[in-house]
């Protein structure tokens, strides 16, 4: 496991809901406790099928037995993985209350996803990292990827011209120093539409914009490379819209990590809207990761 030098929380949180689709994210919660040397926390949460003023003991005790098994179910999965200290949480709240309210203690969280294009506008995946501080990790179909079992995978950082870069790219090197996998930074530069005005001359030279944004990556990178000077780092600048330049380079990769708001978001209790379109459209899991100003590490 890579040398890791922040100080790190006590667990990874786990989204468990006991299905068969649910499975693969388990797989990946399991691993990212391994390598980060955490304990692995499996939430569930059990729904009152009655208004909230409804009371019957009866029928709350068989759900919460229901749920204790699917639990204990869960945490033995866990250790048959591989997994270390397995604990369990059984919270009778909606899963993503749950999950943002739990999440102090969390390095980050980990969340099942549905396939691409069939995402739930109300799903925990798609609310869930607008609402907490902490980085989500949305695992979609096999989860686990190349790299999850030993290395040489690839992990794609999505990053643009807001101060959400460099949390961006710490998350995403840290990721591909745990999982020995190289890591490519791409930028699609062509977003005019979500620039300051003063950056808005820049798309009338296309030259001018290309080492404008050049010399932003740089900036952003050069301390995350020299931090992580085993990680093979590649970047790539395009003039393309952000969302093509995204997609596109995450195809094959195991991982896509992208901030939660990007220059062109104004509502700060919404996920920005790159982020949510990677979250419904990304051909492999998608982490994202908080704000500045949630964010507790930089790099000098």
């Amino acid at each position: 496991m890579a040398a890791l030098t922040k100080a790190q929380r006590s667990n990874v949180l786990f989204g468990y809901d006991g299905t068969k689709e649910n499975d693969p994210a388990l797989r990946w919660a399991v691993e990212e406790a391994r390598l980060r040397g955490l304990d692995l926390m499996l939430c569930h949460c059990w729904h009152w099928p009655y208004p909230s003023g409804h009371v019957d003991p009866g029928v709350q005790a068989v759900l919460q037995r229901a749920g204790e098994n699917l639990l204990r179910k869960g945490a033995r999965r866990a250790r048959d993985l591989g997994g270390g200290k397995v604990r369990t949480l059984l919270r009778r709240e909606p899963a993503c209350d749950t999950l943002v309210y739990e999440s102090d203690d969390a390095e980050l969280i980990v969340v099942g996803s549905h396939e691409r294009h069939r995402l739930p506008a109300g799903s925990t995946a798609m609310e869930l990292p607008a609402r907490t501080r902490r980085p989500v990790v949305a695992v979609r179909g096999a989860g686990g990827g190349h790299g999850a079992d030993g290395g040489h995978g690839l992990i794609v950082a999505g990053v643009d011209a807001s101060e959400g870069a460099d949390a961006t790219i710490g998350f995403a090197i840290e990721e591909a120093a745990l999982r020995e996998c190289d890591l490519r930074v791409v930028h699609g530069a062509w977003e005019p539409g979500a620039v300051p005005q003063s950056d808005l001359p820049l798309f009338a030279d296309k030259a001018r914009l290309f080492q404008a944004r050049a010399a932003m990556l740089e900036r952003v990178v050069h301390p995350w490379r020299r931090r992580y000077p085993k990680v093979h780092v590649d970047v790539s600048l395009l003039l393309e819209r952000p969302r093509e330049t995204l997609l596109n380079a995450a195809d094959g990769a195991d991982l896509l990590v992208v901030g939660d708001r990007g220059t062109g978001s104004l509502d700060p209790l919404l996920l920005g809207a790159t982020s949510s379109a990677m979250l419904h459209h990304a051909p492999c899991s998608v982490a994202i990761v908080p704000a500045p100003r949630y964010a507790a590490q930089s790099v000098a």
